[in-house]
C-alpha cells in the first residue's frame, strides 16, 4: 500500500510501505478520509513521535469501510466487513489502509459524510476528554476555549453549548470572529481590541466567572487570565503555542482553589481511550445526528497534497479541520 512519508528534508512523499498485517483483535479499514492535527506537524518536526507499535506515518483520525476482521474482533465486537467507521489512532492514518483495535472503531454518525467522520475521532474525543472528564463541565457553567477558529475550539464550543454551558472564546481579528459565527460562542474577545484578562475580570464581577478553561496558547497572557476565575474552576492546558513560561499568582490558586490540570489525549492508556470513545457513541453522537454538534471542515485535498495541505496549518490560516482524501 502507500502511505505518506517524511523525507530527510522534511518534504512529504506519498510512497509504498508494507502493508498491515492484522491483530488478533484488530479490523483492516480501508482509509477514504483523513484529518489533519498540529500533532502531525510536531511529529513532522521530529518533536512527536508516535506511540510504540505504531506505523511511523503520520495521521490521528481517520474514516473509511472494513474490509477485514481478525478473530478476536469478531469475538468481541459486532463490527461487520463493510461497517463505514471512523476511528482514532496512534499514528498511521495518512495511508491507504490501517489497522485498528476494534475498541478504537465508532461508526460514522447518521446524516455525517466520511469526510465530516474523519474530522471528529481526535478532536471530538480531545473536547469530550477535556470538557467532561478533566473539567467537569455541566450545564449553566461558564467555559473559555482559546483559540476560537482552531479545529479544537470548532468542537469543543459546540459540544459545550449543546450540554448547556455558556461559552467565551478568542480569536485576534472581525474577520476571523465572523467566520466563527456559526459555532455560536456567546462571548467572541477579538484579542487586538480587547485585553482578555480584562475581559474575564468583568466577567467575573458580572456573576460569568470562568468554571473551566481550555487553553491550548499559555504564555504570558495565562497567568494574567487565570486570576479571575470561579471558586474551584478547572483551567486546562493542551499545549503552549504562544510560550511555556508564564508569571502566575499563587496566592490566588490557593485562596480560590483552582486547579491546573495537565492534559493530552495520546498520552492517555488505550483502554481509558477506548472509555472516551465509547462515551461519544452513547452521550455525543445522538448531538451530532440531530445536527446540533457536527465538525467544521475548513478545506478538503487529496491525500498526495498532504503538504500543502499541513501548510494550511502552518499558516494558521484555516478555521475548522483540513481533510485529505484517500483513493
Amino acid at each position: 500500500m502507500k502511505a505518506i512519508l517524511v523525507n530527510d528534508d522534511r518534504s512529504l512523499r506519498w510512497d509504498d510501505v508494507p502493508d498491515p498485517v492484522l491483530g488478533n483483535d484488530d479490523c483492516l479499514v480501508k482509509i477514504e478520509a483523513a484529518a489533519l492535527n498540529r500533532a502531525d506537524l510536531m511529529q513532522r518536526e521530529g518533536d512527536y513521535p508516535p506511540p510504540a507499535g505504531c506505523p511511523e506515518w503520520m495521521g490521528l483520525e481517520i474514516a473509511g469501510t472494513i474490509v477485514e476482521i481478525a478473530e478476536g474482533a469478531k469475538q468481541k465486537s459486532n463490527w461487520k466487513t463493510g461497517d463505514k467507521v471512523c476511528a482514532l489512532l496512534g499514528g498511521g492514518g495518512y495511508a491507504q489502509y490501517a489497522n485498528v483495535k476494534y475498541d478504537m472503531l465508532m461508526p460514522v454518525p447518521k446524516n455525517c459524510s466520511v469526510t465530516e467522520a474523519a474530522a471528529m475521532p481526535e478532536a471530538f474525543a480531545t473536547a469530550y476528554l477535556n470538557l467532561f472528564m478533566e473539567g467537569g463541565l455541566k450545564a449553566g457553567d461558564t467555559l473559555l476555549m482559546n483559540a476560537g477558529a482552531s479545529g479544537l475550539a470548532s468542537v469543543v464550543i459546540p459540544m459545550a453549548k449543546a450540554f448547556g454551558a455558556r461559552v467565551i472564546t478568542t480569536v485576534l481579528t472581525e474577520e476571523v470572529a465572523a467566520s466563527i459565527k456559526h459555532l455560536n460562542a456567546d462571548r467572541v474577545v477579538v484579542t487586538t481590541k480587547e485585553d482578555i484578562s480584562q475581559v474575564l475580570k468583568e466577567e467575573l464581577e458580572n456573576g460569568h466567572g470562568v468554571d473551566v478553561a481550555i487553553d491550548c496558547l499559555g504564555g504570558e497572557i495565562m497567568g494574567k487570565c487565570i486570576h479571575y476565575l470561579t471558586h474551584g474552576a478547572r483551567w486546562i492546558m493542551i499545549a503552549a503555542l504562544a510560550g511555556q513560561k508564564t508569571e502566575i499568582d499563587l496566592k490566588n490558586i490557593y485562596v480560590r482553589n483552582v486547579r491546573i490540570i495537565g492534559s493530552t489525549l495520546r498520552s492517555r492508556t488505550p483502554k481509558v481511550k477506548a472509555q472516551i470513545l465509547a462515551s461519544l457513541v452513547k452521550e455525543v453522537w445522538p448531538k451530532v445526528e440531530s445536527g446540533e454538534v457536527k465538525p467544521t471542515i475548513y478545506k478538503v485535498l487529496p491525500i498526495t497534497e498532504a503538504e500543502a495541505a499541513q501548510d494550511i496549518l502552518y499558516r494558521g490560516e484555516n478555521v475548522g479541520k483540513v481533510v485529505l482524501t484517500v483513493e
